[in-house]
C-alpha cells in the first residue's frame, strides 16, 4: 500500500534528478521513489524573487537547473550575496529546524527550476531515514564554514584580496581561465563592494598583467602572484 503522504504520480525523471542530489545520497530505490512523489517542481525566471527575508517558510528548495543567489539587503538597498546555489544544492533548510522564518532573500540569477519539499514531509523523511539528517548536518556544516570565510574576508581583507581569492577558488588546480557565472554587479555584491570598485580593481589587475579580461572570461596570467594578492600582499 502506498504511503498516504505521497502526492505526485511517480516520475522516473524526478527520481533520477533526486538521485544526484547529495542530500539524498545513501537512500534506497523505494525511498528515492517516495521523495520523488513528495517534491513539487517550480520554475523561476531570471531575477525573480523566490524567498523574501522574514518570510515564513513552508519548506525548503533543491535547485535542479539554473542558479540561485541567497543574499541580504541593507536598509539603503546594498546587496551582500551570502552564497550561490548550483544544481544539486539546497537552500532554506532552516525550515526543518526552526520556526521557519527566512534569514535572507533568495532569487534566480538565471532561469531556474527547483524542487520544493514541504516542511512536514521533510520531517517525516528525516524520522524515517536518519541518513538524510546526517547529510543535512554535513551540508549545513559546510555552509557554516563558508560563512565564516565570508565574514573573515569582509572584515580582514581588502577588495583586491577578496577578488583574487574568489577567482582562485573558481580556478582549481591548473585551471587559469574562468567564465563568470554571475554578472559583475552580482560579483561585486558577493565580494561586499560596489561595481565601480570592482571595475577599478579589475583594471588594476590588468595593468599589472596578472589577469586578462574578455567579456565574462578572466584568464589568470600569473597564478603565483595572484595567490600572494589573495593572501593579503599588496599589488
Amino acid at each position: 500500500m502506498k504511503n498516504p503522504d505521497y502526492r505526485n504520480q511517480y516520475s522516473k525523471e524526478y527520481e533520477q534528478v533526486i538521485r544526484q542530489v547529495p542530500l539524498f545520497s545513501g537512500l534506497n530505490g523505494l525511498d528515492l521513489e517516495r521523495v520523488s512523489r513528495l517534491v513539487v517542481r517550480r520554475k523561476f525566471r531570471k531575477g525573480q524573487l523566490i524567498i523574501s527575508e522574514g518570510q515564513e517558510l513552508e519548506g525548503f528548495y533543491i535547485v535542479i537547473s539554473g542558479q540561485v543567489k541567497v543574499y541580504k539587503l541593507s536598509p539603503d538597498g546594498k546587496q551582500q550575496i551570502l552564497h550561490l546555489v548550483a544544481p544539486g544544492g539546497t537552500f532554506a533548510e532552516v525550515a526543518a529546524f526552526t520556526k521557519g522564518f527566512s534569514p535572507a532573500n533568495a532569487s534566480a540569477i538565471i532561469d531556474s527550476e527547483v524542487f520544493f519539499l514541504f516542511k512536514n514531509d521533510l520531517i517525516k523523511l528525516i524520522r524515517d531515514n536518519p541518513q538524510i539528517s546526517l547529510n543535512m548536518l554535513a551540508s549545513m556544516s559546510k555552509r557554516l564554514l563558508h560563512m565564516v570565510g565570508v565574514i573573515e574576508e569582509l572584515a580582514l581583507k581588502d577588495v583586491p584580496a577578496r577578488l583574487a581569492k574568489y577567482l582562485l577558488d573558481s580556478a582549481p588546480g591548473q585551471v587559469t581561465e574562468i567564465k563568470l557565472a554571475i554578472t559583475k554587479k552580482e560579483l561585486a555584491a558577493r565580494l561586499g563592494t560596489i561595481s565601480e570598485t570592482l571595475s577599478r580593481t579589475l583594471n588594476k589587475f590588468r595593468s599589472k598583467k596578472v589577469i586578462k579580461v574578455a567579456g565574462n572570461r578572466i584568464t589568470i596570467l600569473n597564478k603565483a602572484r595572484f595567490e600572494e594578492i589573495a593572501a593579503g600582499v599588496k599589488i
